[in-house]
């Protein structure tokens, strides 16, 4: 008489009930995994809105804080107003001299005297969804300083890419030297200007003709303002993007110097610290200001200042962090050196 055995299952292989009790699992074990992540997504977004809220509350709540919103948004206000304006095309005007005997003695001690610097050209380049007229004031402030050329350029609204923005930017730098006649100039960048410049520079060979690259509140790192917006632009300047992954390869032979300006106000590069520029192949000065809007930077004083300073310098001593260069013998890079608005 035959016996009937129940079938042995192989190793490793499930047997027909616990391939049941797996199908009749599964909903519930999908729904436990999309709650738990649910709650780690809220953990996250009520973490990130006290740490923003902190923020905000440490920064606007102080006095150089509201001070400094109040010339955010009065400056806004008197953007708006030239914004039409900016839309023409700026023609280049033929460099004209400059006395400095009208001057008051504190204006005229911050005029550019070296000559090679004041004829250098330099090149303003705007942020996104913006115009020229972002630098109004700013390259006033550079001509009454002594500079001969400072010239504003206007790129398409519609840019949807870093790359081409940068090919488009190569053109005005070639159309610059061509009519000046310079070997080299200087370019100063606001915000995504400041990104399509380093990537002319750093990218495409720029450092072969721009001296300085100046860049005001430009995300460097990248910055999660821009999951704000769907398009192809400003998944480019996300943290993490192809071009953010891109700037930070190497970049040996890059002569350009960089001065670069952010503020921890800055409430269009979050976080803020990614307004700082960190690579082992450049040459970078920062100036760190605390209490200046994004939209404010290229009228701050001491952006102002300390930018025009820069530039008014034709020698240039090797940077203490950069790469090959050799600090004098028995000399040794100080431990606990004073914190500075660079570090």
């Amino acid at each position: 008489m035959a016996v009937t055995r129940p079938p042995v299952d192989a190793p490793g292989r499930a047997g027909p009930a616990e391939i049941t009790y797996r199908q009749y699992m599964a909903p519930s074990h999908a729904g436990v995994d999309r709650l738990a992540r649910t709650a780690a997504a809220v953990r996250v977004g009520v973490t990130g809105a006290v740490r923003v809220g902190t923020y905000a509350a440490r920064t606007f709540g102080a006095p150089a804080g509201l001070r400094g919103l109040a010339v955010e948004w009065a400056w806004l206000a008197a953007h708006l107003a030239v914004y039409p304006a900016g839309l023409l095309r700026e023609q280049l005007r033929d460099v004209a001299g400059y006395r400095t005997d009208p001057l008051p003695p504190a204006r005229r001690g911050l005029v550019v005297t070296d000559p090679q610097a004041a004829g250098t050209p330099i090149l303003l380049l705007h942020g996104i969804l913006d115009n020229r007229s972002v630098f109004t004031l700013f390259r006033r402030s550079l001509r009454r300083r002594g500079f001969g050329i400072a010239h504003a350029v206007n790129y398409s609204l519609f840019t949807g890419d870093v790359r081409a923005a940068a090919r488009e930017l190569h053109e005005h730098v070639e159309q610059l030297r061509d009519r000046t006649g310079a070997e080299r100039i200087h370019i100063v960048g606001h915000s995504l200007g400041g990104v399509i410049a380093r990537y002319y520079v750093q990218r495409m060979g720029g450092s072969d003709a721009v001296d300085t690259l100046v860049t005001l509140g430009s995300p460097h790192a990248g910055t999660l303002a821009a999951y704000l917006l769907p398009t192809p632009l400003a998944r480019q300047l996300r943290p993490g993007s192809d071009v953010v992954a891109e700037l930070a390869r190497p970049a040996p032979g890059c002569s350009t110097r960089f001065l670069v300006v952010w503020s921890r106000m800055d409430q269009m590069v979050l976080p803020q610290r990614n307004g700082r520029l960190r690579h082992p192949d450049l040459e970078v000065d920062e100036l760190e200001i605390r209490d200046v809007g994004h939209l404010a930077l290229p009228i701050d004083p001491r952006a102002v200042h300390w930018v025009a300073d820069a530039l008014g310098r034709t020698e240039r001593t090797a940077h203490p962090l950069r790469p090959g260069h050799q600090l004098p013998t028995g000399q040794s890079e100080p431990v606990d050196a004073p914190s500075t608005p660079a570090s």
